[in-house]
């Protein structure tokens, strides 16, 4: 476990490696924090301390395999404004828009097809906000 001053340092790193993007439609985490400081100003410091910090930057999996997880809990828990912000750092962690709908699908026996459903429209819309950073529109 690393010590408190480094944790929020390693977790700030990690952060960025899953959301650096020019894009003001595209969410970060850091835009989230920021828009939440005046009724939680505590909670930023516990996603990059203890999220980023401490789970994210374990050894055993890489960035696209945390992302992975990360989604398919997401879509199961029917947490769509998540979902979005997290296939974005699928996305910029190396996931390809076609891994990530075949894993919304295979979620279809174990959470339905609504969840699934809702999934992919949050999926369909952030690929074309990533697309259309991707061309420049």
């Amino acid at each position: 476990m690393t010590k408190p001053v480094d944790r929020h340092q390693t977790g700030m790193n990690k952060l960025m490696e899953y959301t650096l993007h020019t894009n003001d439609d595209i969410s970060t985490h850091l835009r989230i924090v920021d828009e939440l400081k005046d009724i939680a100003p505590d909670v930023g410091d516990m996603i990059i301390d203890f999220a980023y910090g401490e789970v994210y930057s374990r050894e055993g999996l890489t960035n696209k395999q945390r992302a992975l997880v990360t989604i398919s809990s997401l879509i199961t828990q029917g947490t769509e404004p998540q979902l979005e912000l997290h296939l974005n750092t699928g996305l910029t962690a190396g996931l390809t828009p076609k891994e990530i709908t075949e894993s919304i699908i295979q979620l279809v026996p174990y959470t339905g097809f609504p969840k699934v459903l809702n999934a992919l429209t949050v999926a369909k819309k952030v690929f074309a906000q990533r697309e259309s950073e991707n061309t420049g529109e």
